[in-house]
């Protein structure tokens, strides 16, 4: 047996009083809180909070009403218009009215243990109307006794302290791995580059070309219909991505068919996030492209090589002659051709690739696994959380 059911057998075996959150808790308007100035710096030290998604807006140097809650004297702001809350243990001011400040009556419960039943409420509302008086604090919630709230609230907060510290566990992880990553990549192109023969990038891809530049909206299609067609917002990190779907009408498609993509291509960003690129595989063999710079493979090298040696600094450094622009830098297709870039043996490309490959593909793991393992703490929190939360009335004597 637990210590928790060791209590409830003890204390509240029958069950326990159901009591509105409107008598356990006090609320408070923010009037006397209200920031009156709008000019925020990082350098400032009091947050301001506002009711809603952004929940701290920025920082001000005021120290007239400020709220002082603290460690010892938390509070939860209550967003009055969708029923979102925050746990706060330091102090602030607000920006509107648009929220209540709220304490508890100590000898009925403690705060923590309403921040949890808050969120086993699960209460949400896109109504652009007062929630606290009107929906909140008619809401009747258990009230067992103070020793089995404190039991409870240990309980879920361990689970919230181990999401947590899992969550920084795996960031850190990620970073170091990250880290070693950037450092044994540039290593690997530093250390192999110094005795090869370098050749123009046109030598190996001799058939390099701008995608369409123009306007295109006129020309969207369906996929039914259509032909896929990538953007530079399409090509981040080193891959291709469907983070942006797009179709071009298959007339179009024909009208610029020297832009069609074939596996193994390269696709160059040429203006904003210039210089990034990646290999085309089989799932986007045949589309079309927008303001990307195409190079295709001649078939002496590996364009996988390629692709990470542009993404370290001497790679990137290498396109200079080809950057154009002012606060906007563009990369010139007619002047990448001309580029001179080291050309190892093919076994050599492979075997930087290989390598390269499979710490990409353990960040990667890392980058996928920690929103996952994140998401899944938070599920079994819940889980918990609505079974300790679940009690059965204590019926009242006639």
């Amino acid at each position: 047996m637990t210590k928790l059911e060791e209590l409830i057998g003890k204390l509240c075996p029958d069950g326990v009083e159901y009591k509105k959150i409107g008598e356990l808790v006090d609320y408070e308007q923010p009037g006397n809180y209200i920031v009156s100035s709008t000019k925020y710096s990082d350098e400032y030290n009091t947050p301001v909070l506002t009711a809603g998604q952004t929940f701290i807006l920025g920082y001000i140097n005021e120290t007239d009403g400020v709220y002082k809650a603290s460690k010892d004297n938390p509070v939860i702001i209550f967003d009055d218009f969708t029923a979102a809350f925050k746990w706060v243990d330091f102090e602030f001011k607000v920006k509107s009215s648009a929220i209540k400040i709220l304490t508890v009556n100590n000898t009925l419960t403690t705060i923590r243990y309403i921040y949890h039943v808050m969120g086993f409420l699960n209460i949400s509302s896109d109504e652009h109307k007062r929630l606290w008086i009107g929906t909140y604090s008619n809401i009747k919630v258990p009230v067992p006794p103070l020793e089995v709230q404190r039991e409870i609230v240990r309980i879920l907060d361990n689970f919230t302290f181990l999401t947590t510290e899992l969550a920084a566990e795996l960031a850190a992880e990620l970073a170091a791995r990250q880290k070693q990553y950037e450092y044994y990549k540039e290593y690997l192109f530093e250390n192999h580059i110094s005795d090869v023969e370098w050749k123009r990038l046109d030598e190996l891809f001799p058939f390099i070309r701008n995608g369409f530049v123009g306007t295109i909206k006129s020309f969207f299609t369906n996929e039914t219909d259509g032909i896929r067609y990538l953007e530079g917002t399409n090509i981040h990190d080193g891959v291709i991505s469907d983070n942006e779907i797009l179709y071009v009408t298959k007339e179009f498609h024909e009208k610029h068919i020297k832009n069609q993509l074939k596996a193994d291509d390269i696709l160059m960003v040429q203006s904003g996030h210039i210089g990034e690129c990646a290999v085309v595989g089989k799932k986007y063999e045949g589309a079309n492209c927008h303001a990307l710079i195409i190079m295709s493979n001649g078939g002496e090298c590996l364009s996988k090589y390629y692709v990470y040696y542009f993404h370290t600094l001497k790679g990137f450094k290498s396109l200079t002659p080809a950057i154009t622009g002012g606060t906007i830098k563009h990369v010139l297709a007619g002047k990448v051709g001309k580029i001179k870039v080291p050309v190892p043996p093919l076994a050599v490309q492979q075997r930087i690739v290989d390598i390269l490959d499979r710490f990409d593909t353990l960040c990667n793991d890392i980058s996928s696994g920690l929103p996952a393992e994140i998401e899944a703490r938070q599920k079994q929190y819940e889980y918990y959380r609505d079974k300790l939360l679940t009690f059965k009335e204590l019926k009242k004597e006639a």
